[in-house]
Order: structure tokens, then sequence, then C-alpha cells
């Protein structure tokens, strides 16, 4: 499908990203729709607050004016609209379930988790888009799927994240930093409402992590954390990306008043705990 529209490793990239609405983001966005024959009016998704706090400032002061491209979720919606004209589908509704757009979506979801069709709820994302209500075990087989699979379709998937970090999420953003610490290692990618899933591409390993409370904050810290206990349990590696001072910032972040003095940390304590060996 890529290769019908002229779309690159950039374009794949983005569209598996949550970005910072940076204008390399949105410029992209903007060029993924125009390759597909899409307007930026066809984008199911609207504009909030961006991720990164100088496109925000600029937006308080009036310097950008934000419209759906600015979207974190921009790049996912610009492929499912590139999806849909590549195989003659309707463009309208392409984010709503029952969507040809989304019913492909769906059995990929499937494929990758292992679950049956009943196994899986749906919502409504932030974003206008279906949302997959997934166990956490489900995600993390994705996620070790992808990071073992010899499916060119997924090889390539890995390649443009660990190759554009910098479009996956964006500048400061605990993706784009464990991407480019981990060096072909890892891959990483957040979720709303407290979620983070990874792969361990090595070793095949899948991770998935949930923030019952949901606060963003905190998540990183407690992927940061899942990954140091794997690797002193495992030895998988990691010692350069977890040395990272890019990556430890993540793992111990401060938390500050209003008033900007330090007055606590962001970080995750506690043991992973591991089944025993089931006797067979």
């Amino acid at each position: 499908m890529l290769e019908r529209f002229g779309l690159d490793n950039r374009a794949l990239a983005l569209a598996c990203a949550s970005h910072s609405s940076e204008p390399a983001h949105v410029a992209l966005a903007a060029a993924m729709l125009a390759a597909a024959g899409c307007t930026e009016a066809q984008l199911a998704c609207g504009p909030h607050v961006p991720f990164s706090p100088p496109v925000a400032a600029a937006a308080t002061r009036g310097e950008v004016t934000l419209g759906p491209c600015h979207s974190n979720c921009s790049g996912k919606h610009a492929g499912m609209l590139a999806l849909a004209r590549a195989h003659g589908w309707p463009a309208e509704g392409y984010e709503r379930q029952g969507h040809p757009v989304q019913e492909r979506i769906l059995r990929e979801v499937l494929r990758w988790t292992g679950l049956p069709p009943e196994g899986v709820r749906f919502g409504v994302d932030g974003c206008t888009a279906v949302s997959f209500h997934l166990p956490l075990a489900a995600m993390a087989t994705a996620y070790a799927r992808l990071a073992s699979s010899a499916e060119p379709a997924a090889r390539r998937v890995v390649q443009a994240m660990v190759a554009h970090p910098d479009l996956v999420a964006g500048t400061g953003r605990a993706c784009t930093d464990l991407l480019r610490a981990g060096a072909g290692r890892l891959v990483a990618k957040i979720g709303a409402d407290g979620v983070y899933g990874a792969a361990i591409l090595p070793q095949g390993l899948g991770i998935a992590v949930k923030v019952e409370s949901g606060v963003m904050a905190v998540v990183p810290a407690a992927l940061v954390a899942v990954l140091e206990r794997l690797d002193a349990r495992w030895g998988l590696g990691l010692a350069a990306l977890l040395a990272d001072p890019s990556v430890r910032r993540h793992g111990s972040a401060p938390i500050t008043d209003t008033r900007g003095h330090e007055v606590g940390t962001v970080g995750a304590e506690g043991a992973l705990r591991f089944p025993a060996p089931t006797r067979r």
C-alpha cells in the first residue's frame, strides 16, 4: 500500500505514532493525505493541546492554528484513509465500527493477539476511532509476535519505528528516547489512559503495562522499572539502554509545584512476580 501512494518508512512510522504535533509531524501527516488523494477535512480526528510544550505555547499565543493534522493520531488516521483508498472503500466513516477499514484492523488485532472474536470488546477512542478492550496478556502476545515475526510487513513496521524514533512520539518523549537508546533492540509505544506496549527484539519478548489510575505521567517510569527487572533476571542486554540519561530521566522524573519547586519524584517500586514453571 505504501508504494502505491509513493510513501516510505517515515510515513509508516507516523502511522504507528502518537506524535507531539511538531512541525515535521504535521507536515508529514498532510503529505500522507495528499499522496492518498485525501484532504485534512476528511480526518475524523480533531485537534487538541499538543504534547509538545513549544507547539502548545505557540498555539496559545495564536502563532499556530491547530487543525486535525495536529492530532497526535493524525498519522494513524491518514494511514486508515490511505487503506480505504487503496481498496476502493468509501472514505466516509472509516473510523467507525463496521467500516471495512475497521474490520481489517480487527482481523489483524485478532491474529496478533490470538484472541477469538468474542474475546474483544469495543469502545471509541478520544481520536474518534474504534478502540479495543484487550487483556494485558493478549497485548503482550501481540508485541512478542511483532518482535519475532518473519513477515515482511511486520518487519517493516519494526524497522520504521527503529529508524525514525522522532516520528513515533517527539522531542523528550519516552517512546522516542527508548527507541533511540535501544538502537534496534526494542520498540515501545505508549497508549492513552496508562497503557504502554513494548517488545525486546532479540528475545522476541512482549511487554504490556497498565497503570490502573490511568495517570499518564507515571507510565514511562513503570515501563522502565519493568525493563530493569526483566534485564536483572534474564540478562536481556539492556544495560546500555537503561544507563542512557534520556531513558533514566523517564524512570525517575521530578514532580514540581506551581512555583517550579521539586516536591517529589515519579518512580516505580516493588518487584515483578514470576510464576513458578508448570510441570508437565
